[in-house]
């Protein structure tokens, strides 16, 4: 786990310098109550160590730090309580991923686009998939994988990254929506943003 520590001690800092004044001088976001002495930044920086280094299992996780990284982390918290804190900082973290993606290919004029199906349940059950029966915009649809031959029933996660493969953005989306569809939005709304000197963008002011 020295790896781990090393490179959560790495991204905690690129944290910091990207957060900027939205967070204090503890690294946390400003609110009334407790001062957290595990800082909002450290939550942050701590679930993307983790998926940097493919943990899956939350459990294995925590009892590996109680175990074997006490000492570099005395404020470390426990694994229900890191649950209940990531959700606060999650628009922080948002907002940081966006920064450091610009900060990387923010000169970029050429975005390449993806997507990726996500199957909700198996096409057989399709037809008793209650998911989304209460929001008609969040339910799941037919679609078809051209790169695996197959249909399948669930949403499409699609992703634009620059030619340096940074995410810039991404969204989920019914099946049913081509990436076309996608595309337009993208290029009306997120492209001036990551990208305000470009002509398209400039095109849609």
């Amino acid at each position: 786990m020295r790896n781990f520590i090393a490179k959560f001690v790495r991204i905690l800092g690129i944290c910091k310098d990207f957060a900027g004044n939205r967070v204090n001088e503890l690294g946390n976001i400003p609110r009334c109550g407790v001062v957290p002495k595990f800082s909002d930044l450290e939550v942050i920086a701590l679930g993307i160590t983790a998926e940097a280094f493919g943990f899956d299992s939350e459990n294995l996780l925590f009892h590996r730090l109680h175990n074997e990284c006490k000492a570099d982390l005395p404020n470390l918290i426990s694994r229900r309580q890191f649950n209940a804190r990531h959700k606060l900082p999650a628009r922080l973290a948002e907002e940081i991923r966006k920064n450091v993606a610009v900060a990387i290919d923010g000169s970029e004029d050429v975005f390449c686009i993806d997507s990726k199906p996500v199957k909700v349940c198996q096409n057989a059950r399709a037809k008793r998939c209650t998911m989304g029966r209460d929001n008609r915009e969040a339910a799941p649809d037919w679609g078809y994988c051209a790169s695996q031959g197959i249909h399948y029933y669930g949403y499409k996660l699609h992703a634009v990254c620059g030619i340096h493969g940074v995410i810039h953005s991404y969204d989920m989306t019914a099946a049913s929506i081509h990436d076309l569809h996608y595309l337009k939005n993208f290029n009306s709304t997120v492209l001036p943003k990551i990208h305000p000197t470009s002509p398209r963008s400039n095109r849609r002011r």
